[in-house]
C-alpha cells in the first residue's frame, strides 16, 4: 500500500516524520511507498535510507497560527494539502500528520470527503487504560455541536475500528455521561442512549469519566465539545502528575537514592502511558484513512500511526464503516 505524509507537521518535523517513515518501510512488509510531503531540502539531511521513499517538494507550510479553512483554501501548495490531494487523486491510500488538526480536518473534507451517509467525521484517539488494553475515545473536537444521530454513526465507526484494527472481538460501546443510569444526562445522551441501544454494536450504556481508565468500555462516544474539554484534563492532569512525582524524587538525597532503585519500574510506568504506542487519532467518517499524529509525536509515534493506517486500509475499514451506516439507517427508515 501507498502512505503519504506531511512531512512539515509538528514540533519535531521533519526530523521525526522521516526517522518514522525509514523505521516503517523496513519493519511493514505491507509498505509498497511512503511519500513525504514538504521542503526537500530539510528532509534529505535526515533521510539515510530512502528505499521505497520518495519526496514531493514544497517550502508553503500551514502552522499552528493559521485559520485552518482558510489556510486550507489559500495555501493551495503547502505540505499538508498537497498530502491530502495525493489521496484525493487516488495515488496514496492514506494519509497522516501531526501538524494543525484543524486544518487536517479541512483538508479531509475538502480533498478526500466524506464517506456517504456520514455528516460528522470524528476525531478519535486511542488512551491508555490500566489493564493495557486502551479505548477509542470519539469525538475529542472535531465539531463542537453534535446532535444524537452523529453519536450513533461515531458508535458505529468506533465498534467497527475497536475490532478490524485493534482486533477487540465485541468491542464494548459506552456513552459519556453524568451518571450511568438510562435516563442520566441532557436531551443529547439521553437522545442517542436509545439510538444506541437499538445499533447494530455492543452496547453497554451509559459510562462516567472517572472510570475511563478502569477499562470500562474499548469505545467511549461523546460529543466533541465535552470530549475535548475531557481530553484536555486528562492531558493536564497527567502532566501535573508526573511533574509532581519528578519534584518529589528530585528533592532530597533519599528519595535520589529511591528514585535510582526504581527506574526501571518508572520507565515502564511511563511507557504503559506513552500515546506513541498507540498511533494517532483517526479521522473517522472521512473516505480514506485520514491520521492525526500527537504534534509533539517522535518517531515512534510517526512509525505507529504509519501501522495504524496499514491497518485501516489492510482491513477495509472505511468500506465497512459505509456498509453498516447504510444498514442501520435502512433499519432506522432512513433515519439515524
Amino acid at each position: 500500500m501507498k502512505i503519504v505524509i506531511d512531512a512539515m507537521g509538528g514540533d519535531h518535523a521533519p526530523q521525526s516524520v522521516v526517522e518514522g517513515a525509514m523505521l516503517a518501510v523496513e519493519s511493514l512488509d505491507q509498505i509498497e511507498s511512503i511519500t513525504l510531503v514538504g521542503d526537500e531540502t530539510k528532509i534529505k539531511p535526515f533521510l539515510t535510507n530512502d528505499q521505497k521513499i520518495s519526496i514531493i517538494h514544497t517550502t508553503e507550510v500551514i502552522t499552528g497560527e493559521d485559520e485552518p479553512v482558510r489556510a486550507v483554501r489559500r495555501k493551495k501548495n503547502a505540505s499538508l494539502v498537497l498530502m491530502a490531494k495525493e489521496v484525493k487523486e487516488g495515488r496514496a491510500d492514506a494519509c497522516l500528520s501531526a501538524g494543525n488538526t484543524g486544518a487536517l480536518m479541512s483538508a479531509g473534507l475538502f480533498q478526500v470527503g466524506r464517506i456517504k451517509g456520514i455528516e460528522r467525521p470524528a476525531l478519535s484517539p486511542t488512551l491508555p487504560t490500566m489493564d493495557g488494553q486502551g479505548f477509542v475515545f470519539m469525538d475529542v473536537g472535531a465539531n463542537v455541536d453534535a446532535k444524537p444521530k452523529h453519536l450513533l454513526q461515531y458508535g458505529i465507526m468506533g465498534s467497527i475500528y475497536s475490532e478490524k484494527v485493534r482486533g477487540i472481538s465485541q468491542p464494548r460501546v459506552g456513552l459519556l455521561n453524568v451518571g450511568t443510569e438510562a435516563g442520566k444526562g441532557n436531551d443529547l445522551t439521553r437522545q442517542a442512549y436509545e439510538l444506541l441501544t437499538d445499533a447494530p454494536i455492543n452496547f453497554i450504556g451509559n459510562v462516567e469519566a472517572r472510570d475511563l481508565f478502569e477499562g470500562v468500555a474499548d469505545v467511549v462516544v461523546t460529543d466533541g465539545y465535552s470530549g475535548n474539554i475531557a481530553l484536555k484534563t486528562i492531558e493536564g492532569t497527567a502532566a501535573m502528575m508526573f511533574g509532581l512525582i519528578k519534584e518529589t524524587f528530585m528533592s532530597s538525597l533519599k528519595t535520589k537514592l529511591a528514585a535510582a532503585v526504581l527506574k526501571k519500574d518508572l520507565k515502564q510506568l511511563k511507557n504503559k502511558l506513552d500515546y506513541s504506542e498507540y498511533g494517532g487519532a483517526g479521522l473517522f467518517g472521512l473516505a480514506a484513512p485520514v491520521i492525526k499524529a500527537h504534534g509533539s509525536s517522535n518517531g515512534r509515534a510517526i512509525y505507529n500511526a504509519v501501522k495504524q493506517a496499514c491497518h485501516m486500509v489492510e482491513n477495509k475499514v472505511t468500506d465497512i464503516i459505509e456498509i453498516t451506516v447504510k444498514e442501520s439507517s435502512e433499519a432506522n427508515g432512513g433515519q439515524e
